[in-house]
């Protein structure tokens, strides 16, 4: 059988549409590639953005910068001494950007200056955490990405 330069151009266009067909159903298919968004809420998250804005502002402000260092037992979240300890209510979130599975929150409750979080809980790779928090009626944020 003698192929023309007709029947060739479209077996061509036949083998590639078929290619990236394969790709498409293959990605579309394979659950380790992970097509979710950023956060379940995402759009949600969005309208209160100047919300966190405005707490992070607060922070810088009024000079309540926390530190988050590494320790063998977990990791240690230190508040600044100037404040009450008993008097700080808030919610700390630790987002894994490779695995959803893996985000969790849990509620701050301070009975001595600073809260650790066991390191059974963290697995090595990269955290965002983001330490929400109020004290006397204004809003705290503290945003920082770490490599566990």
């Amino acid at each position: 059988m003698k192929l023309n330069w007709g029947t060739s151009i479209i077996l061509a266009f036949l083998a590639f549409i078929s290619f990236i067909l394969f790709f498409v159903i293959r990605m579309s298919t394979d659950d380790s590639s992970n097509h979710d968004l950023v956060t379940k809420d995402y759009y949600r998250a969005e309208l209160n953005y100047q919300e966190e804005i405005n707490a992070e502002k607060s922070a810088n402000d009024d000079d309540v910068k926390l530190i988050i260092e590494k320790k063998p037992e977990g990791l240690l979240i230190k508040f600044p001494e100037k404040i009450e300890f008993k008097k700080v209510k808030g919610i700390v979130s630790l987002y894994r950007p490779s695995n959803k599975h893996l985000d969790f929150d849990f509620p701050i409750s301070l009975s001595i200056s600073h809260l650790l979080i066991p390191d059974k809980r963290l697995l090595d790779g990269r955290w965002d955490i983001k330490v929400f928090w109020q004290y006397d009626g204004k809003d705290y944020l503290h945003k920082v990405q770490i490599t566990y």
